[in-house]
């Protein structure tokens, strides 16, 4: 796949958003909605969007922090901030190309093999899981007995995970399995430098401040979310944030599990009918909250992301390297493969 197909399928992702969109507006009925539109306190929206940054922000330390792990020295704090940024720009895509597009980009602008590079994405979804769990735990208790499945798959997986990723004698029989598959087999040389960063990505301590990291860039989501419904006419209660705390990582989660591109259609149905059903709020209100909600902390990345983006391919092409490899061939080939 090259950048030119990459396009192609955020486009698609575009148009899955625009049904997903429809069909809540219809679900929450147009004229109610409409109203509901009319009665939102937009004066909150630039603060939403502020809030939303926050969570940006202390991913983007994440990243940073991450890179030093592998070894990555020498990359510019600008490259980084364009690389990372960058990745928001395709979290739509069909089959997560956003979570490795990184590793591609940054191995075009820094040399950095995508196999070392690649364990990173890894380790952001295990500690953003394991964050968003911890933030909605309570309200699994009080709101929602009934997701503590979401809980168990989650926590199991992780565990797991992190068990194999540590054991080198279990972790080594898994590659050399997965080595004898034909969509594996040419990437096969790569492997042992792919599991090493792993290792290290892994090491509990690691895992255990970058999960605290992650409760507090989530969390900044969550209040994003929690001015949302004050500015849907909620009370700015405890209660209120408490629900919050737990709609937005329980539906995170519910799409994050079934993998659809960038949790399009799961997580807004889990939002609008957790909404009404632990806020007490109106079709038309959980749906216009679903919406900008959704708009802050899906959209408005994708904005940022694909404007970074742009802003690194001119870059790199005033420096005479402009990006034209295939992201495969760039796996394949390594640090040194063409481009």
């Amino acid at each position: 796949m090259n950048l030119h197909n990459l396009r192609n399928r955020l486009l698609i992702s575009m148009l899955l958003g625009v049904l997903v969109y429809a069909g809540l507006l219809a679900y929450g009925d147009f004229s109610d909605v409409a109203h509901s539109l009319e009665d939102f306190r937009w004066e909150l929206m630039p603060l939403v969007l502020l809030v939303t940054c926050g969570n940006y922000g202390l991913r983007f330390v994440k990243w940073e922090y991450y890179l030093r792990q592998i070894g990555v020295r020498g990359l510019s704090r600008m490259n980084s901030f364009l690389v990372f940024f960058s990745g928001l720009g395709m979290t739509v895509t069909p089959g997560k190309v956003g979570e490795w597009l990184k590793s591609y980009l940054l191995r075009e602008v820094h040399g950095t093999p995508v196999t070392r590079s690649a364990p990173i994405l890894l380790a952001e979804r295990l500690t953003d899981s394991l964050a968003l769990l911890i933030i909605a735990s309570a309200g699994v208790v009080v709101f929602g007995p009934e997701w503590w499945w979401v809980v168990a798959v989650i926590a199991v997986g992780s565990a797991v995970a992190i068990g194999v990723a540590r054991h080198r004698g279990v972790a080594h029989a898994l590659l050399r399995v997965a080595g004898r598959l034909p969509l594996v087999r040419r990437f096969v040389p790569h492997l042992d430098e792919l599991y090493e960063s792993t290792y290290v990505l892994m090491k509990p301590s690691t895992v255990a401040w970058m999960t605290a990291l992650s409760v507090g860039s989530w969390f900044f989501e969550v209040i994003a979310f929690y001015l949302t419904l004050i500015g849907l006419g909620l009370d700015g209660s405890a209660d209120t944030l408490l629900k919050a705390a737990f709609i937005l990582p329980i539906a995170t989660l519910a799409a994050a599990i079934l993998l659809t591109p960038g949790g399009l259609g799961v997580a807004e149905g889990s939002i609008a009918t957790l909404s009404q059903s632990l806020l007490d709020l109106s079709e038309s209100a959980a749906t216009v909250g679903t919406l900008i909600i959704r708009i802050a902390t899906l959209w408005f990345g994708v904005v940022v992301g694909l404007a970074a983006f742009g802003v690194l391919t001119r870059r790199m092409a005033r420096q005479g390297r402009p990006l034209h490899v295939e992201p495969e061939a760039a796996l394949a080939g390594g640090p040194d493969a063409a481009g």
